[in-house]
Parts: C-alpha cells; sequence; structure tokens
C-alpha cells in the first residue's frame, strides 16, 4: 500500500512481461542452457564464448538483439510512446536490447491473461518469456503446458549475487515453482517484511490516560476498557469500539487483521503452519484458534469490536480507527502513509505509534509472515533463442537502481527530466518542480528491490543515524518517523512470525471441497464472536471439518511439501 516519489522505490505495479526470440546475428549460435557453455576445446582451437556469455562479459549485446514484451498500460510525456521512450532507449544503450514490433501492450491484467489462456489452447506461438503474477493455479498450468524450460542452469550460471543470495538464504521461495524435481520460474524480488503486523495505538489516548505499552492480551484488554469507558476525547463509551478488525472474508489479512491474536495462543489463522514435528496443519484448526475465538466473543460483548466488523473489508475497518471512534489498529509498518494522514485531517490533536504485538496468557507471540520477498516471476519458452537476456536484464537493475551508489547516473533517480532535475542549480525529484514529472516507467520486471534494504535502513534513521546512501536520503525526504521506529518495532519481533508454508495450486480436494470447507470456517467463527453459538460448537466443526475434506488435504498438502522442500534440500 505504500509508495514513494521516485520510480525505483515505489511499489511495483506489476509490469508483464514477454520477450520474443529473433535472430541474434551470430551466425544462428543457438544460446539455450545446453547450448550455453562454451565450446570444447580442441588441441589447437581456443575456447570460443557463446553469444550468451559475450553479452553477460561485456554486459550488453553486441550487435543488439530484438525482444518482444508484454507491458502494461504507461504513462508516457515528451511526446513520448510505448515504441520509443526513455525506458526502450535505455535498454538499447545499455544492454543492446530492442523492442521488436511484436510486442504485446494489452489494456490490463485481466486482457494479458485471457490472449494467454488462448494462446495455450489454440497452440500458437507463445513469447520467450512469460510474466507470472503470484498465482499457483496459472503456475501450474504454465508448467503442465509443456512450453516452457526449467530455469536451474541459467540461474546458477547468469543470476547476480544479489539474486542468488537472496534464493540461498530464502530456499522456500522455490516451493510455488518446483516440480518434478526442476525450478521453472524466475523469482522478481520484493521488500520483505513490509507487511507484518504491528498495532497501532491512538498515542495521544496513551498519554492522557498515563498507560503503558501492552505487553499482554490483558494489558490490551485494559487499554480497550480506559479507551472505551474514559475516552481522552469524552466520546461516550457507546460511541467508541477500541479495536478495528474486518470479519468479512479474511483475518489473516493486510489491515484490520486479526493473526497477532490467533498467534497469542500459538496458531495462526487461514495459513499452513509447521507443528511441533514439523508437518504442516492449518491454522484455523489447531487448538489455540478456540481459545482466540472465546477472546473475540468476549470482546464483542464488551463493546471492543464494532457489530458491523462482519460487514467490513480491510480498507473499511481503518475507517472507524482514522474517525477517532476506535484506539487500535493492527496494520503493517506503512500506517504513516495510508490511513494515518486521515486520522490527523478528522481528529485535531490525534497522534498515533506502532507497538509490537502482545504475549497471551502462555507467554506464546506470533504474526503471519509474508513470504520470501518475491512478488512474481518469469517462465521462459522451451523454443527461446536467448533465454538468459530477462538475467542480463534484472541483473542491471538490481546491481544499479535497486540501491544506486553515490555519484552514480542513477544517484538521484532514473532519468534526469523525468524523474529528477537540476533545478535552481541543485538535483531534486520534487514533482512540482519538474515540467513534465514522470516516474511511470516502462520497467520489464518492474522496479528492482534488495528484499532487506528496505527495513534495514528504516531502523538505521530509527535508531537516529544520518542517512548516507541516495537509497536512504530518498526514504529520510519522504518516509515518516513514524514509519521509520514502526519498522524497528517490526524488526524486535523479526523472530515471532509465522510462515504460510503451502503456496502450491490447489490439491485435488481442495479442488472440489475447499470453497464448502472455507464457508462453513467463516459462518461458524463469525456466528462464535457473535455469540450466535457457543464456544464449543469449534469442537463441531473440527470433526466436520476434518470429515469432510478437511483430513485429506491436510495428507496432500503435506505430500506436496515434502517433494518441493526435499528439491531444496
Amino acid at each position: 500500500m505504500s509508495t514513494f516519489k521516485k520510480n525505483w522505490l515505489v511499489p511495483a505495479a506489476m509490469s508483464l512481461v514477454v520477450l520474443a526470440g529473433c535472430s541474434n546475428n551470430n551466425g544462428g549460435n543457438n544460446t539455450s542452457p545446453s547450448a550455453n557453455s562454451e565450446a570444447s576445446p580442441s588441441s589447437s582451437a581456443p575456447v570460443e564464448q557463446s553469444a550468451a556469455d559475450k553479452a553477460f562479459t561485456a554486459g550488453k549485446y553486441d550487435p543488439p538483439v530484438e525482444i518482444s514484451t508484454i507491458l502494461m498500460p504507461k504513462t508516457y510525456s515528451k511526446g513520448e510512446t510505448k515504441e520509443n521512450n526513455v525506458h526502450t532507449r535505455f535498454m538499447e544503450e545499455k544492454l543492446g536490447i530492442k523492442l521488436s514490433k511484436d510486442t504485446w501492450f494489452p489494456a490490463g491484467s485481466d486482457q494479458y491473461k485471457q490472449q494467454l489462456q488462448l494462446a495455450l489452447t489454440s497452440g500458437e506461438k507463445l513469447p520467450d518469456f512469460i510474466m507470472v503474477p503470484t498465482d499457483a493455479v496459472l503456475t501450474d498450468q504454465l508448467i503442465d503446458s509443456g512450453e516452457f524450460m526449467p530455469i536451474d542452469e541459467l540461474f546458477d550460471k547468469y543470476a547476480n549475487q544479489t539474486w542468488k543470495d537472496h534464493a540461498a538464504k530464502h530456499p522456500e521461495l522455490w516451493y510455488p515453482f518446483t516440480k518434478d524435481g526442476k525450478k521453472w520460474n524466475l523469482p522478481i524480488l520484493e521488500y520483505t517484511d513490509n507487511d507484518d503486523t504491528l498495532l497501532w495505538l491512538r498515542e495521544d489516548w496513551m498519554e492522557k490516560l498515563n498507560l503503558e505499552a501492552p505487553k499482554t492480551i490483558a494489558d490490551l484488554e485494559n487499554i480497550m476498557d480506559k479507551f472505551k469507558n474514559e475516552n481522552p476525547d469524552g466520546l461516550a463509551a457507546k460511541d467508541v469500539y477500541p479495536l478495528a478488525v474486518s470479519l468479512k472474508s479474511n483475518t489473516n489479512t493486510w489491515m484490520g487483521g486479526l493473526d497477532w491474536l490467533f498467534g497469542a495462543f500459538g496458531t495462526i489463522e487461514e495459513q499452513w503452519n509447521k507443528d511441533e514435528s514439523g508437518n504442516l496443519e492449518y491454522g484455523s484448526v489447531n487448538p489455540g484458534a478456540k481459545q482466540a475465538l472465546a477472546k473475540l466473543q468476549e470482546w464483542m460483548q464488551k463493546g471492543y469490536i464494532h457489530p458491523d466488523a462482519a460487514l467490513w473489508d480491510e480498507g473499511k475497518s481503518a475507517e472507524i480507527w482514522t474517525k477517532g471512534n476506535a484506539g487500535v489498529l493492527p496494520g503493517a509498518n506503512w500506517v504513516p502513509d495510508w490511513p494515518a494522514p486521515d486520522l490527523l485531517k478528522n481528529v485535531k490533536g490525534a497522534k498515533y505509534k506502532a507497538y509490537p504485538v502482545p504475549a497471551g496468557p502462555d507467554g506464546k507471540i506470533g504474526t503471519k509472515w509474508q513470504n520470501s520477498g518475491v512478488n512474481s516471476s518469469f517462465m521462459i519458452n522451451k523454443n527461446a533463442e536467448h533465454p538468459e537476456a530477462i538475467i542480463l536484464y534484472y541483473n542491471y537493475l538490481l546491481d544499479n537502481l535497486a540501491n544506486p551508489a553515490v555519484g552514480s547516473e542513477y544517484e538521484y533517480g532514473f532519468a534526469k527530466g523525468y524523474d529528477w532535475d537540476i533545478v535552481d542549480g541543485e538535483p531534486t525529484s520534487d514533482e512540482s518542480k519538474i515540467k513534465e514529472f514522470n516516474n511511470d516507467f516502462q520497467f520489464i520486471t518492474g522496479p528492482a528491490r534488495i528484499p532487506d534494504l528496505y527495513m534495514k535502513s528504516l531502523v538505521k534513521l530509527a535508531e537516529g543515524n544520518q542517512p548516507e546512501t541516495p537509497y536512504e536520503k530518498q526514504l529520510f525526504e519522504f518516509r515518516k518517523p513514524e514509519n521509520w521506529y514502526a519498522a524497528k518495532v517490526v524488526m524486535s519481533q523479526i523472530d515471532i512470525r509465522k510462515q504460510n508454508y503451502f503456496t502450491g495450486a490447489a490439491t485435488p480436494t481442495m479442488i472440489s471441497k475447499w470453497n464448502l470447507l472455507r464457508q462453513s470456517e467463516l459462518e461458524t467463527f463469525n456466528k462464535i464472536i457473535y455469540n450466535k453459538l457457543p464456544i464449543d460448537a469449534f469442537d463441531t466443526f473440527i470433526s466436520s471439518w476434518k470429515a469432510n475434506g478437511g483430513d485429506q488435504i491436510t495428507q496432500e498438502v503435506n505430500d506436496w511439501f515434502k517433494s518441493v522442500s526435499q528439491t531444496q534440500s
């Protein structure tokens, strides 16, 4: 949800790409994985590099190669077009890569998926590189189509160290892309820890009531009781519902979520966690979920949760906090960007602050975790003439734009006169000062990100250190101190997070029964929370869940997990 003004810092609007093969102007030398290795030396002939190896040695193709891509709609300025713009010139000048006239420019992601599905079913020749959103079903379909090559050899040979180091540190990132003992997708990196849950409290209320940080659920209950019944703004108890949450469809979510409460009782709902034996279990059927539901039922009866919460999605759940009628909002580190400005606008004198999530009665503590720092992936056509081209491109972005060096051509942004310029003798990225400002660049993979750089840099600022690198200076300028501090809170609880280990396509029994199981879960949990069912209805739900496909799904999920995790070990 957060945004930066500089394009190499903003969260990616996922660019969709497909690179089509073309003549490489090198005598028809095929550079598939089997042909990319150096020629076998003879007693008299020197070793000759392949065209691909030459490109990586030089950092660009010479002569240039043409590629075709699928690119989503962008904003163009200075009379530029989708075929000729600052990014297409960058590609040719820096990398020796040109866009061919076969490039697709779909109107949106839905159109792209439809076009891709049609190409698969009709037998139409597919492009070289297919961008795959985080969609396990689509990934599985593409792998099974037989039209794409494994990427193991290409990644091992050509990926840069940043890419390789992150993959080695997080082998689970390969799980969605692994089948038959092979890796099929190149992961495109995202900032890690950016969606981890913490609690945003009305700090002006905390100060006026002389309250300390909640270390336990009991502490938090005391705070919510005082927010409601001794409200510092003079609000009547009937107008205050201290905890802003969403109960509409997913409670393990990005705003107004309840993963932290379930975590206080030893589980994370709506995801697949590891049990003590290392097997996967569905968190909503763990006994700890019953304790969390009992607590929610109690809080609903006490008026800590608004009775309309079951109708609210994530965005709606935040409104009661921004309007001044709630004092606790579960959310991520970027809440100061949104929706906190609305709180400051709506409530005079309001202040807010991030707090760690509290522990349960037995000392348990936990939140969900954003998996592995991946936001999309690429698959490569088995007939691609230049399968390594996307790696050459992405390596350059990671090496040069993700964390630009002082004095580099990208120190202030991607392109002078677009997302930065010299005004009154000084470099600036202030949109109001730059004529025809534009930072909506046509990056094939989206802006490059080093996964742990964002949070590390914010923590550095929170600890009072001066920004030194161009990246840190941008964060210092465009991120609020409340955001810096929130990042420090998140990283202080780095070991409490629980990962969702099931990232594959739906298992056979999931396909036929999961929707009904999820509907039963949502209805039962909400009826318990609203006291329309006793807490022991949870036990009946568990028995039904197991008998109506849950046990079989659990077995299938564990079979999948063993198959992909053993491949990475």
